[in-house]
């Protein structure tokens, strides 16, 4: 039992940890300017027409670190703050999602593949956990092995977001680089809140395998006691 509630603890301290590393790191960062002055729409909007994505809009969006680039209608969507905002924080969060437009229109494996298994992980994560608990329950181990196979997908989902999301942060860091956005000091700055923001994904992925690993252990051994 105490192992059980540590191992909790441990599952819920590893998310919060990361969030907390990268809303520290972006709060520190947001109030340091960056030296040419853009804000975050006009470096997305440089990085895209450098990269000749001109079709690509650049969007505010209500919220904080909502920003994400939306394949659908080729739009990089950025928060308030990181929209109007000229700080290194918003660089690099503009030139991240600017990244995953050069991957979609690059035609990236890894965005093509977790895009792919969008529908499988959406049904996995909702019906993972109630096939489990019921197959347990019930002593239906083959409807709780079911349960596994879905929760596999939807870690599998998981994992490819690593390779995207720090393929999209390289490419960023590289834009900024290149174009000269940033300064060699503040190059640094701004991958320290790539990195931060990279670590939530890890540890969403971290916390998936870990879980997966539980239920797999969970299943081997209620087989073996039959």
């Amino acid at each position: 039992m105490i192992q059980y509630l540590i191992y909790l603890g441990i599952l819920m301290l590893i998310p919060v940890w990361a969030q907390m590393r990268v809303r520290s790191t972006y709060s520190k960062y947001s109030e340091v300017g960056n030296s040419t002055g853009m804000t975050g729409a006009q470096t997305a909007r440089k990085i895209l027409d450098a990269n000749g994505l001109y079709d690509v809009t650049v969007k505010e969006v209500a919220g904080s670190l909502t920003d994400h680039y939306d394949p659908r209608d080729k739009s990089v969507n950025l928060s308030t703050d990181i929209y109007h905002g000229a700080s290194i924080a918003g660089t690099a969060v503009s030139a991240h999602e600017v990244g995953h437009a050069i991957q979609d229109a690059r035609d990236y494996t890894f965005m093509r593949v977790r895009s792919a298994l969008v529908p499988v992980a959406n049904l996995g994560s909702n019906l993972s956990y109630i096939l489990i608990l019921a197959g347990v329950f019930l002593g239906m181990m083959q409807l709780a092995s079911l349960g596994v196979i879905f929760f596999a997908a939807a870690v599998l989902f998981q994992l490819v977001t690593l390779p995207v999301e720090f393929d999209a942060s390289g490419r960023a860091l590289k834009q900024i680089v290149s174009l000269g956005i940033v300064q060699e000091s503040e190059e640094k700055q701004a991958k320290k809140v790539l990195s931060a923001a990279a670590m939530t994904y890890v540890a969403a992925a971290l916390v998936s395998v870990m879980e997966l690993i539980r239920f797999i252990l969970m299943i081997t051994m209620s087989n073996r006691e039959e």
